[in-house]
């Protein structure tokens, strides 16, 4: 039971985390009527997750349904496992949303969408879908890099922090970069505004799936070269 519980909470902490710090951080500009900045929300998110997966990493550190994903195509863990892993997640996107929704001025709250994404006018559907693929392979790809490989740096969650930054930063004002299902999920269920939703869980989890097959097969996979094996 701990095992389970353990890793159950951790995901529901730091998605919970993720979507109530950055979405305060666009409530704000609404609030104020000044818009945020798009830097400043980029390092709301990428701080944020840098702290939230630092802290979670020796247990789960996924907060991300398209993270969960992509380690599960490798065979990192068991299906049961990312359901469990994805349920927390969206649990916790929701909850913070609906704390975003009770706290704030509802005029603030409903303009914002509780700090959810939405795609912009002049980006097609299939273009958004792309946009969110490519910059959550970016992001998946550091995560194995970064956090799967056992050769890779420890640095903790900060260059996956800086990851999500970046591409906020890069897509942000075409398709609101969310590159985690459960951010867009969370403030869509407590809005009630589904929106061009799909695209958020499709884009993520193509790139994410990716993302992970091309690194484990490319740099963990034992090879005749080096003789190594992936790490389990």
């Amino acid at each position: 039971m701990k095992d389970t519980l353990r890793p159950v909470v951790a995901e529901f902490i730091g998605t919970f985390a993720l979507v109530f710090v950055g979405g305060a951080a666009i409530i704000n500009g609404y609030v104020s009527k000044t818009p945020t900045p798009l830097l400043d929300v980029a390092v709301a998110h990428g701080l944020i997750l840098a702290l939230l997966v630092t802290a979670t990493m020796r247990i789960s550190g996924h907060l991300n349904p398209a993270v969960t994903i992509g380690i599960a195509v490798t065979g990192r863990i068991s299906p049961a496992t990312a359901g469990v892993f994805i349920l927390s997640q969206c649990a916790g996107a929701v909850v913070a949303a609906l704390a975003l929704k009770a706290l704030f001025p509802e005029a603030a709250t409903t303009a914002s969408r509780l700090g959810g994404q939405w795609v912009s006018a002049n980006v097609s559907a299939t273009q958004a879908i792309f946009l969110e693929a490519i910059a959550t392979f970016f992001l998946v790809f550091v995560v194995f890099g970064t956090a799967v490989d056992a050769k890779g740096p420890k640095v903790g969650g900060f260059a996956i922090g800086l990851t999500i930054a970046a591409d906020i930063i890069a897509i942000g004002p075409s398709t609101g970069g969310s590159m985690n299902p459960a951010r867009s999920f969370g403030p869509a269920l407590a809005s009630h505004v589904f929106e061009g939703h799909l695209i958020y869980w499709i884009g993520p989890i193509l790139g994410a799936v990716v993302a992970g097959l091309v690194y484990d097969r490319v740099f963990l996979r034992e090879t005749a070269d080096d003789g190594r094996s992936r790490p389990r």
